[in-house]
């Protein structure tokens, strides 16, 4: 396929197809008597500073690895995390939906853990919104609504919400640093917002990504449908190709500018300690 726009269709077509399956209903849910279902699809990944530990957020709960093969379920309680974010130590937030299929609603809202995953609470919209991207950002908090199709922003950590722009956001990314500038990956491109997330205009010459990460000041990090991971150090005006991934990632978090993460449609997950230069798998699935 030499023709760089049929190279650039079919990178659309792998996003589009990656963002109509990122909500996981492609997998069946647990049968009532069934035994432990497993992690099923990965939607996020964080790193708790309280103790290093890494916790992978999935489509049948959350939790802790505790070795290569061995990732322990927190509070044996089976919740879809479509949004998952480390905000501090033992602190996280979340949104999805509940495990109980008798729940009053089937979207959990903005959620809050301040034990590591143990107990949550609900911080707001419960009930309505379903969160697919939480990203915080100094005194901000980023969110996009699969529900309203919006991006909105919160200044006080996400009890009351200011509307943004209507994009098809698959992932969003900001840092502390700049937290009025925040970057969305859609299945047109990575777009950029300077407004606090009331528009967008598109991000020229950027690869065409499927997540995107922002772990410093003008730093860009993101693996595109085919694995490969890009970087850019001046805001995405130049990119630098890194290494790859052996397909295209479910979920993608930048610990720092060194320390990424990546989880694989197998629910094996990679790290990286060299900013994407290269990566080893850090968790593989027994069945896998």
């Amino acid at each position: 396929m030499r023709d760089p726009r049929l190279r650039a269709a079919a990178a659309a077509l792998a996003i589009l197809a990656f963002a109509a399956s990122a909500c996981g209903q492609s997998q069946p849910p647990p049968a009532p008597n069934a035994d432990d279902p497993g992690i099923g699809h990965i939607h996020g990944l964080g790193v708790d500073p309280a103790d290093g530990a890494l916790y992978l957020a999935g489509h049948y709960g959350l939790f802790k690895l505790k070795s290569l093969e061995t990732a322990e379920r927190v509070a044996g309680r089976i919740q879809d995390h479509m949004g998952f974010t480390v905000v501090g130590p033992g602190t996280f937030l979340a949104s999805g939906h509940p495990g109980d299929p008798q729940a009053a609603s089937p979207h959990l809202g903005l959620i809050r853990s301040t034990d590591a995953g143990r107990t949550w609470s609900t911080v707001s919209e419960g009930g309505a919104a379903d969160f697919h991207a939480l990203q915080p950002a100094g005194v901000k908090l980023y969110a996009y609504d699969s529900q309203s199709r919006r991006v909105r922003s919160s200044t006080d950590e996400g009890r009351s919400w200011t509307p943004g722009a209507e994009e098809d956001v698959i992932d969003l990314a900001a840092n502390a640093a700049e937290p009025g500038r925040l970057y969305a990956t859609t299945r047109s491109g990575l777009r950029v917002s300077t407004d606090g997330g009331t528009s967008f205009t598109r991000v020229m010459d950027a690869q065409l990504l499927s997540h995107i990460e922002s772990p410093a000041r003008g730093v860009l990090v993101g693996p595109d449908a085919g694995g490969r991971v890009h970087t850019s150090r001046d805001e995405g005006r130049t990119w630098q190709a890194g290494g790859a991934l052996p397909g295209q990632a479910t979920a993608f978090a930048a610990v720092d500018s060194n320390q990424l993460l990546a989880a694989m449609e197998d629910g094996t997950v990679y790290e990286s300690r060299n900013g994407g230069a290269d990566f080893t798998v850090v968790f593989r699935p027994a069945a896998s």
